[in-house]
């Protein structure tokens, strides 16, 4: 039998022990507070920080929003950042990305005080995180982990594929799958679009973690029996339904289901452990600048 991995409930599980870790520090007279910044007019983005803004009201974290208009000059959304940064009161800042071509990326993330980058993008907590000292795990392979260690899903050992290699996700995850401790001590071989022969790699694989948002990229016939794969794609194709569309991952669920003993459903996997975990770094951005302590899960 197959496992279906309900990233819902592992995500409900870890915010209700967020919450007295919430309680701890709003009880010293410091309120978790994330500041989000939309700098675009994309739909995806503004439902994305509205979820954040939610699991925030949720959670009892306060929460700061600033909308910039895109065709503003990149000093405005710096400006704002330098604002966010000297502000005592705000403990983590989340620039949604994309932001603007006229906006360099890189310059965003390094604005940021890497104390309260709870994305984890700063160079400097990248460069934590490779030395195996991480300050804040970047979301999303976070998430995976705590989706493996929930289901008792062992990785040292183990043969782990992780396809895509971007910065938010595919390098992070791989990074921390090879660390020394748990969660980690994997061999892990990372593809992207120049691998020959993906499907070699995938069926000799014990885990394989797909991240390359490309939709129904894997399937049945490129995995062994007993495999774990985890879905990290997001992809809206075309549907013949109300909407218009539906939300795939990058793995065919229904072939590969066939061939996994366990499997994370799109949506309803992996997605959830990304907010859970972002809630989980504002925590912690709290604590480390309060230096009041908790207990994190």
């Amino acid at each position: 039998m197959t496992t279906v991995i309900d990233g819902n409930q592992i995500a409900d599980d870890i915010r209700a022990d967020l919450a007295s870790n919430v309680e701890t520090l709003t009880d010293a007279g410091e309120q978790p507070t994330l500041a989000t910044v939309l700098m675009s007019d994309d739909a995806a983005s503004e439902t994305y920080v509205s979820m954040k803004q939610r699991a925030c009201d949720d959670l009892g974290i306060g929460s700061v929003h600033d909308e910039i208009d895109p065709d503003e000059p990149a000093s405005v959304l710096f400006d704002r950042i330098d604002e966010l940064n000297a502000d005592p009161s705000v403990h983590g800042i989340l620039v949604q990305l994309p932001v603007p071509d006229h906006v360099e990326k890189r310059e965003v993330l390094e604005r940021i005080d890497p104390m309260k980058d709870v994305d984890g993008f700063h160079p400097e907590n990248v460069g934590k995180m490779v030395a195996g000292n991480a300050r804040f795990k970047p979301c999303t392979p976070h998430g995976v982990q705590k989706i493996l260690a929930a289901e008792g899903i062992e990785t040292e050992g183990k043969d782990a594929v992780v396809v895509g290699r971007s910065d938010i996700v595919g390098k992070p995850m791989a990074n921390l799958l090879i660390q020394y401790g748990e969660g980690g001590n994997a061999t892990t071989t990372v593809c992207h679009s120049r691998t020959q022969d993906l499907a070699e790699k995938t069926r000799a694989a014990d885990l394989v973690i797909a991240a390359a948002g490309v939709p129904g990229m894997i399937d049945g016939s490129m995995l062994s029996d007993g495999v774990v794969v985890i879905d990290v794609g997001v992809n809206r194709v075309d549907a013949d339904n109300e909407k218009g569309y539906e939300l795939v991952g990058d793995v065919d669920f229904d072939s590969a289901k066939e061939k996994a003993s366990a499997i994370t459903p799109v949506p309803g996997g992996v997605g959830p452990l990304t907010i859970a975990m972002l809630m989980y770094n504002t925590v912690k951005a709290a604590s480390l600048q309060s230096g009041v302590d908790v207990e994190l899960p």
